[in-house]
């Protein structure tokens, strides 16, 4: 069955669908980054508040900034904007559940203007943001704005024909000063330390350099809420869309897979309103940062402890490394002994039941999270979900191996070829840069940990993290993963 709207009343009843329709809701949101991500966790919340007859007005309106946005917005576009969100979990039965929350979505290449419109109409007061760690253009060595980037350039110098986030906020935002309309909330939901700092930081600074007026107006109009957001969502194969049409009847162009887990916590800074989102499991707090440093150092940085290692090992998914008790042994070790010491207690949460609940997330065999995806973007992940628990070890005089492991098996991981001599791409975006770092064994670590923008001016300092690392990266190549991890775990 293609879905669509007409289709909806014929899908098997195992198959939930939304208790709304199309002419129910009224846009509220813009959203812009529409991923795998924002269909399982924001646009899957506010859908549930849509069941229950609430949060009518808080209709997301899509908005893509990239070429390869377009294939995103035709099959959306081909189904009425309905996809479907698949869990998927070891040994139970899971939703299966069509989202009707996205309702639009406007492509920045078919006119800039469309969109700084919709952007500014006053019907809009949410304006979220999923557009990866690297997106905000924030130096991670000096935590500045990078407003020397060509794309940032040209946006100061198009105002009216943006291209990047920030022309496009902006020009929007000037609008709605010029017409009297109030300010959005601008809401990252992306995965990074105080993202809405972050957003803010970023946003004041291109705005600073664009109008000094306007940058003083969003400085207090605009609020820019933290979030910690939390969901696995792989990336959607062909395999998932032949699992629903063939378990479900369902014939979905683009649907979602992700685990059943979701959480999402919130500050509760909005100035022009927000979706109940608390009576669907949204959790509103004053301050996010002890949630924030926890999924951080521990989900990410676990995720990041195991992946290379595991791609490395020729393993592709993180499955597989859960079936290995050597990486669950050096994940447990590497959360109790060097990430655990350094979190403040958080509020409502049993740090030893997290613990034992990201070990059973990373074995699900069902949802087959692929470590490509884990690995992706890994200049721009280790800054931000392992470099600050390095920094802490370091300063606090603590044990140095199983952390430098982690950097170890990124250096081998970038020269592209695992222990079973197979190749692989490297999926980020400065790849050809880091891989140049370790082309020749010759002075690799200072080459390597002496990259400011990854690992900041302390690291390659530390002797003791130095010779760490050392030992770990010749390890692994001449020994490989098992016996390195076996000697790590040693210790």
């Amino acid at each position: 069955m293609k879905l669509n709207r007409f289709n909806l009343s014929q899908l098997p009843p195992q198959v939930n669908i939304p208790s709304y329709t199309a002419a129910d809701t009224r846009q509220g949101i813009v959203h812009i980054g529409v991923g795998g991500f924002h269909r399982a966790h924001q646009a899957w919340y506010t859908d549930a508040l849509m069941n229950q007859g609430q949060g009518l007005d808080w209709s997301i309106c899509g908005a893509g900034l990239r070429p390869d946005d377009r294939r995103t917005r035709d099959d959306l576009a081909g189904q009425d904007y309905l996809y479907t969100l698949l869990e998927l979990g070891d040994g139970e039965t899971h939703e299966v559940r069509v989202i009707g929350a996205i309702s639009e979505m406007l492509l920045a290449e078919d006119g800039a203007q469309a969109l700084i419109d919709k952007l500014a109409s006053p019907q809009i007061r949410i304006v979220s943001l999923t557009i990866t760690e690297g997106g905000y253009c924030i130096d991670d060595s000096t935590g500045e704005f990078m407003l020397h980037l060509s794309q940032i350039q040209h946006d100061l110098a198009h105002p009216q024909q943006p291209r990047t986030v920030f022309g496009f906020l902006c020009a929007a935002l000037a609008k709605r000063r010029a017409e009297g309309t109030p300010a959005f909330t601008l809401m990252s939901c992306d995965n990074l330390p105080h993202n809405g700092a972050v957003t803010r930081k970023a946003l004041l600074a291109f705005a600073a350099r664009r109008d000094a007026d306007l940058h003083d107006w969003i400085a207090s109009q605009v609020s820019f809420p933290n979030a910690m957001v939390d969901r696995i969502t792989p990336m959607t194969s062909t395999s998932h869309r032949l699992q629903l049409h063939d378990q479900h009847g369902i014939d979905d162009a683009w649907p979602v897979v992700c685990e059943p887990f979701a959480q999402w916590v919130l500050e509760d800074k909005f100035v022009n309103g927000r979706p109940a989102w608390e009576q669907v499991g949204v959790q509103f707090t004053d301050d996010v940062t002890p949630y924030e440093e926890m999924k951080i150092k521990l989900l990410n940085g676990s995720h990041l402890a195991l992946t290379y290692l595991g791609f490395l090992k020729g393993y592709r998914f993180v499955h597989e490394t859960m079936n290995d008790p050597l990486f669950v042994a050096y994940m447990r070790a590497y959360m109790d002994l060097d990430v655990t010491p350094q979190l403040a207690p958080v509020p409502g949460i049993d740090l030893s039941a997290y613990k034992n609940t990201l070990v059973q997330r990373f074995s699900n065999q069902a949802i087959a999270d692929q470590l490509e995806r884990v690995c992706s973007d890994g200049s721009s992940k280790l800054p931000k979900f392992t470099v600050p628990t390095l920094r802490r070890l370091i300063a606090d005089g603590r044990d140095l191996e199983r952390a430098a492991l982690v950097v170890a098996a990124w250096a081998l991981y970038l020269k592209g070829v695992d222990e079973n001599g197979a190749s692989y791409r490297i999926p980020d975006p400065r790849a050809e840069f880091c891989q140049a770092l370790v082309a020749d064994d010759t002075l690799l670590s200072q080459r390597l940990l002496g990259v400011e923008e990854i690992f900041g001016p302390t690291i390659a300092r530390s002797t003791a993290f130095v010779d760490a690392f050392e030992r770990c990266f010749n390890s692994l190549r001449e020994h490989g993963v098992s016996a390195t991890l076996q000697q790590v775990l040693a210790r």
